[in-house]
């Protein structure tokens, strides 16, 4: 197998770098010329290159003899959708390479690091310069790191929504909730499954990374598992508010429901009086006498009712 040097791939969306024996092959959204350039260059699977140019792969880890295919999801923040959404990175490791293929070309950490090792002599020298399986560690550090600000993000809106929910009307309480809830749920669905692919890179042995794979790996499962554990506290949180929220809003249309319910009480006894009067048939003090009085007396009556019931209601503490 011949590893590609710099320059060899200029017509190409592929830059390459490299440090001793050790070559970092960068592709961003690749496209069948870049898959075809590494089925000339490097010995995988016809089914992992297919991978790479699927619109959408599971993360998972496939082993081969002398390298592995892993594909990895990690966070992107949509500042327009406010949501959180996948992108995913293919990554071919073997003893003295390493092949990350980006396809959305929206992983800043990424992208920003590759730069720094190319520009960088000493950069280069001080993570390529060891082992294929300690700059892989430090790709999945960067890229693990990147998560945090975005969970923090997170964070920070459900105590935003925490404080609107007293202080709001319900509409825009509903919306900031659902809003941060899909988010949540989506960076959890992009986390989760990361978690056994980080374990098993942690637990197995693969020769050709020559490093301490349960030290530098753990560490990488640690903070994986410490972004996941803070996505479920604030899983607990937002399902915490939105029983809060369903309650303030029951509550609200409670006391709607009790003062509409005083005000018909209210107006009973008036609306019984009138229409007992508003009967077509003769009645005492009805329009056939002819007097006002009648009707004075009605409505007297009518508010004497209303006062009273008003009363009757506050020493009740109705009111």
């Amino acid at each position: 197998m011949t590893i590609p040097v710099v320059g060899e791939e200029e017509r190409l969306n592929v830059s390459s770098i490299s440090c001793g024996k050790l070559a970092w092959i960068y592709i961003e959204k690749p496209t069948l010329r870049e898959v075809e350039y590494l089925a000339q260059h490097f010995n995988f699977h016809v089914l992992n290159l297919d991978d790479v140019l699927s619109r959408v792969q599971r993360p998972k880890i496939d082993e081969y003899g002398d390298h592995l295919f892993i594909v990895l999801h990690f966070p992107v923040f949509n500042k327009e959708n406010r949501v959180t959404t996948p992108s995913e990175v293919d990554i071919f490791i073997g003893e003295n390479y390493i092949v990350t293929i980006h396809k959305s070309g929206d992983l800043k950490p990424l992208s920003k690091f590759f730069e720094e090792c190319r520009l960088d002599e000493g950069i280069r020298n001080t993570y390529m310069c060891r082992s294929s399986g300690y700059l892989f560690y430090h790709i999945l550090d960067r890229l693990v790191n990147y998560c945090f600000p975005i969970l923090d993000k997170i964070v920070d809106n459900v105590e935003k929504v925490e404080d609107l929910i007293f202080a709001r009307a319900v509409p825009e309480t509903v919306r900031e909730i659902s809003l941060v809830r899909r988010d949540l749920i989506s960076f959890r669905r992009v986390i989760h499954p990361q978690i056994g692919v980080v374990e098993a890179l942690e637990r197995e042995e693969y020769t050709f990374f020559k490093e301490d794979q349960d030290i530098y790996f753990g560490d990488i499962a640690d903070h994986i598992r410490k972004i996941w554990d803070g996505l479920e506290d604030c899983k607990e949180v937002v399902d915490g508010l939105v029983d809060t929220s369903n309650w303030l809003t029951s509550h609200r249309i409670q006391e709607i429901m009790r003062v509409l319910t005083i005000v018909m009480a209210i107006m009973a006894p008036g609306t019984l009086l009138a229409s007992i009067y508003g009967m077509n048939i003769p009645l005492p003090g009805g329009v056939d006498q002819g007097s006002m009085w009648p009707l004075a007396a009605i409505l007297t009556i009518m508010l004497g009712i209303a006062v009273g019931m008003l009363w009757f209601f506050r020493r009740r503490h109705w009111l």
